[in-house]
């Protein structure tokens, strides 16, 4: 079993913020492979299901974007699962747009998200890190990563959303090079 946690903030209100793309990748994964309903569980949204032979459940935090690990290492706790059970997606600033990349442990880079994780479960887990670019300027970070998606990037999100959703199998099996390589290339096919 393993647990796939997607940050982001609860509330209408953030649903199509830059921040909330980890929510956003949780519900492409459960929609795509039709996981059951979500239910609310430990500080969050739940539901589970499977990606290839992996049961999988799929945690969105509701405890706010700096709380997220409150939320995490109770799931964890509960079903006595280890950091290296659980798969992180969130938002990167440091990547450009749609752009992904996978990763093992290390530190939270400045993302709140990961740090109350870090301070909860340790940074022994996967991270998959979903670029939404950088505005260019330290004093414009916090209004794009709490802004809306741009109606022009829509299609690339929903692109990008499918293709993760579609390739979440890999990752769950322990394949991330080829994860990693597929979704590259549905990129440049999509692009």
């Amino acid at each position: 079993m393993q647990i796939y946690a997607g940050l982001g903030n609860p509330g209408p209100a953030y649903t199509q913020h830059r921040h909330n793309i980890g929510f956003m990748a949780a519900d492409a994964i459960a929609s795509a492979h039709r996981f059951s309903p979500w239910k609310a569980r430990f500080q969050g949204l739940l539901c589970e299901g499977h990606l290839g032979s992996e049961k999988i459940l799929l945690l969105k935090p509701m405890t706010f974007m700096n709380e997220s690990g409150r939320s995490v290492g109770e799931a964890l706790r509960f079903f006595k699962l280890e950091p290296q059970d659980l798969t992180v997606f969130y938002d990167e600033l440091d990547l450009d747009p749609f752009r992904v990349k996978v990763k093992q442990g290390g530190g939270a880079a400045g993302h709140n998200g990961l740090r109350s994780i870090d301070a909860h479960v340790g940074q022994d887990y996967t991270r998959v890190r979903i670029g939404i670019g950088h505005p260019g300027h330290k004093d414009r970070v916090t209004a794009h990563v709490l802004g809306n998606f741009a109606k022009a990037e829509q299609p690339g999100l929903a692109q990008l959303l499918d293709d993760i959703a579609h390739l979440a199998p890999l990752l769950a099996a322990g394949d991330t090079p080829r994860f990693m390589s597929d979704l590259a290339l549905r990129q440049q096919a999509g692009a």
